[in-house]
């Protein structure tokens, strides 16, 4: 399959040429064995440069950035793989932590493929090994007969391994991994007791929600091996809206969607969502139905999104307010007639700027009441 035909392209795939002029641009510079690129290098792919740079066979290329946030952060998290801790990226959905492991991985190891995707149906096989039945009742335990984990892969590879969602996975599979990642070694019984110790540059990268915490919690044990790195929400309003438009044009990019997204409605729409994450008004009114509503960054990006989708095929093209509308009425019932009635009072209460941005909003609130009209109610007692 061409990279043309691909619903979705890993990191390394898809800024292949930018890390392939990073890897030029390597001699000389301290780097851990087996890593694909230094650590200093490691981290200009994620964070971007602020110049194009210049390759030794003459290529030019614009390094972009790619995470929104502290780059001591990642500077912390390059360091700590960098050693024989493990990482655990935590913090609220919606702080591109997976998207951050991800373009991690890709620097250190070269790929980004080797996944444990947690959740309450992953096995103790998915962490250490499993077996191909028919061969292993044909040949016994045998090196064609065994189905190795991505973790056990990426012991032998020397490679970075993600764990996604680690606190969503039973508490015995959790366990699992204290053995492998305090003695970098797998241990496997069924061929005498055979071990595999783990090469250089094999690392986990684990993310875990803090929404998710009272899931399946963490032993003490297993808590010791990784360093835990907090990514907390974008803090400035006009960073958290430049990475919306930017994610969600990637995602325009990637589905090869053409609608057109007018900056004032992206600038409106993280606006409603930050009045209502603080539950009052732009003018401070509070909100008498809730002091706040759970919405994330990637909910936004969701959300407009969205409404890049309705007005690509229903519309002319070009997001407008009611396509938003319609949108976010939807993102808020995720919280039921809670977050129905919190909108429909913020829309009452509130007033949105002046001139051009002041019709933008008009237009929205009007359409926003349409929709809502239709929203379920809150039953009497």
């Amino acid at each position: 399959m061409t990279d043309a035909h691909r619903l979705r392209s890993s990191a390394e795939e898809k800024y292949r040429e930018e890390l392939k002029a990073l890897h030029e641009l390597t001699d000389g510079l301290p780097r851990p064995e087996n890593w694909f690129l230094p650590p200093r290098m490691a981290l200009t792919f994620v964070m971007g440069s602020d110049e194009p740079i210049t390759t030794p066979s003459g290529q030019t290329i614009s390094i972009q950035p790619k995470f929104t946030g502290d780059r001591e952060l990642v500077e912390a998290a390059i360091a700590t793989l960098a050693s024989d801790r493990a990482l655990l990226l935590t913090g609220p959905p919606g702080t591109s932590k997976t998207m951050l492991s991800e373009w991690l991985a890709a620097a250190i190891s070269g790929s980004s493929r080797l996944i444990v995707q947690g959740s309450s149906g992953v096995t103790e096989d998915q962490i250490r090994y499993s077996w191909n039945y028919a061969l292993l009742l044909k040949e016994g335990p045998t090196e064609t007969a065994l189905k190795p984990s991505a973790i056990l892969q990426g012991m032998c590879q020397g490679r970075t391994v993600r764990v996604e969602e680690l606190t969503r996975c039973p508490s015995e599979v959790q366990d699992a991994l204290i053995s492998i990642l305090s003695e970098k070694e797998l241990v496997i019984t069924e061929m005498d007791n055979r071990v595999v110790v783990a090469r250089r540059g094999f690392n986990v990268i684990a993310t875990a929600n803090t929404a998710d915490r009272g899931i399946h919690e963490m032993s003490s044990a297993l808590k010791r091996r990784f360093n835990f790195i907090h990514v907390p929400p974008v803090a400035s309003l006009p960073a958290e809206t430049e990475l919306v438009r930017r994610r969600t044009g990637e995602l325009l990019a990637d589905y090869r969607i053409t609608a057109q997204v007018p900056d004032d409605l992206v600038t409106l729409l993280m606006a409603v969502f930050g009045d209502l994450r603080r539950g009052k008004t732009a003018g401070g009114v509070p909100l008498a139905k809730s002091s706040s509503l759970d919405l994330s960054t990637a909910q936004a990006i969701a959300t407009l999104f969205d409404s890049c989708l309705a007005a690509a095929f229903f519309g002319n093209q070009t997001v407008a307010p009611a396509d938003l509308a319609r949108s976010i009425v939807f993102t808020v019932l995720r919280d039921g007639t809670h977050g129905a009635q919190t909108l429909q009072e913020y829309v009452k209460l509130s007033q949105k700027g002046s001139g051009r941005f002041e019709k933008l909003w008009a237009d929205l609130a009007w359409a926003l009441t349409l929709h809502l009209r239709h929203a379920p109610q809150e039953r009497a007692a």
